[in-house]
């Protein structure tokens, strides 16, 4: 019996297809460096490499700079590309991508300081303000630690997230401070399950000098400043954009899933039973198209929220508070049907899914970590939704 090897992953209808390939054309070589970016916890040089080479760290950066200025249905169908060839990887060009993009949205000061000096730099970052920042002079004396900082061995930038304090030391605002990576350490903390390969380690500033232009103010709500009118991607809702680009490597974690029990299953029986190939048991049969049928879900929902911010920042519209609610919902909810298509496959495919030596174990682990990310949680999406289509006034997070 003849097993499908590749069908393609439905994405949204705007999507530049040419980004798309460019993804998918690197996937041999992203898939041949992952099992080293695991043992080495970073991501390989040559994939690093690859990866600029094809323009992938420049989605969100602006024309003028070299870089695509591309929506975000594209940003997030290139993520799920890179995923199914490997989630560390597909997690540092989205975090790195979307850290690009909130310096961006910054005054045009912030951004010649990072791409006009450098068309190529790269940006990670902490949004969580769990530094400080001290006015001295004409900026801030930044101190703090970052953890789970992912790309930061490949940045040459950070975004980091600080309290800002007066003369007594009392907080009296929060916001973002632009540094570069040479003024910081890094600590190896990144000792986890999964996503190994994102060098998510802890960032450190000790007493850096920070000039006043890149300190920019926190605005998660309607109040976000339009910096740059002549660009929509700009002026995207910050936090259902933050939250959404999350789904985009657990779309293609799980695509990657069913690509390889297509292209596997077929070879070997079920274990106890008198079934000689897999592929004819209904048990694998409906297990493998509700996994599939999950994994469509998902892209419908992904690709719902990532056309809607898309066409609001070209209309120049703020999302109201129960559509970014919305978006934050369907970001829990890709989430959840991705892991669940994993689950099934996992189940189709048997306890030799859990070998090393098998990339479902790899794609399990970095689903189930990422998962984890509190931007994504799918019972606070809920909850701010339910209390935003409820009309409660009071919101638990300020993040929606």
């Amino acid at each position: 019996m003849s097993v499908p090897g590749d069908f393609p992953l439905q994405y949204g209808p705007s999507i530049d297809a040419d980004l798309v390939q460019r993804a998918r054309d690197l996937g041999p070589l992203i898939a041949a460096n992952a099992a080293k970016a695991e043992i080495e916890r970073q991501l390989p040089e040559s994939t690093v490499d690859a990866l600029t080479e094809a323009g992938l760290f420049k989605l969100t950066v602006p024309r003028r700079y070299g870089g695509h200025e591309t929506d975000f249905a594209t940003y997030l169908a290139v993520s799920a590309e890179i995923a199914r060839a490997c989630g560390s990887t597909a997690w540092v060009a989205t975090l790195i991508n979307i850290c690009n993009w909130a310096v961006c949205v910054a005054p045009d000061k912030v951004r010649e300081d990072v791409f006009g000096a450098d068309p190529d730099a790269r940006v990670c970052g902490v949004l969580a303000p769990s530094g400080t920042a001290a006015p001295i002079g004409d900026g801030y004396r930044v101190s703090g630690s970052w953890g789970f900082t992912s790309g930061s061995l490949h940045s040459s930038w950070t975004l980091v997230g600080v309290q800002v304090t007066d003369e007594s030391g009392q907080v009296v605002e929060f916001g973002n401070v632009v540094l570069p990576m040479e003024e910081l350490t890094i600590k190896e903390t990144w000792h986890v399950a999964g996503m190994r390969g994102t060098g998510s380690n802890t960032v450190v500033a000790e007493e850096v000098f920070v000039p006043a232009h890149r300190y920019i103010p926190i605005s998660f709500g309607a109040d976000q400043v339009d910096n740059h009118p002549e660009e929509p991607l700009y002026r995207a809702s910050l936090v259902p954009a933050l939250a959404l680009v999350l789904a985009g490597p657990q779309l293609g974690l799980a695509r990657a899933a069913l690509d390889h029990t297509l292209a596997t299953i077929g070879k070997r029986g079920i274990s106890y039973t008198f079934y000689d190939q897999a592929v004819r048991a209904p048990s694998t049969q409906f297990q493998v198209a509700q996994a599939a049928e999950l994994i469509d879900t998902a892209a419908l929902h992904i690709f719902r929220s990532a056309t809607h911010i898309d066409q609001a920042a070209v209309e120049g519209r703020t999302l109201g508070i129960a559509e970014r609610g919305r978006v934050r919902m369907d970001t829990g909810y890709a989430i959840t049907r991705c892991r669940q298509a994993i689950d099934l496959l996992l189940d189709a495919n048997g306890a030799s899914s859990f070998a090393e030596s098998n990339p479902l174990q790899r794609i399990w682990r970095d689903s189930s970590v990422a998962a984890r990310h509190a931007i994504a949680s799918p019972g606070i999406s809920a909850e701010a939704y339910g209390r935003a289509l409820l009309g409660v006034q009071e919101q638990m997070t300020p993040v929606i």
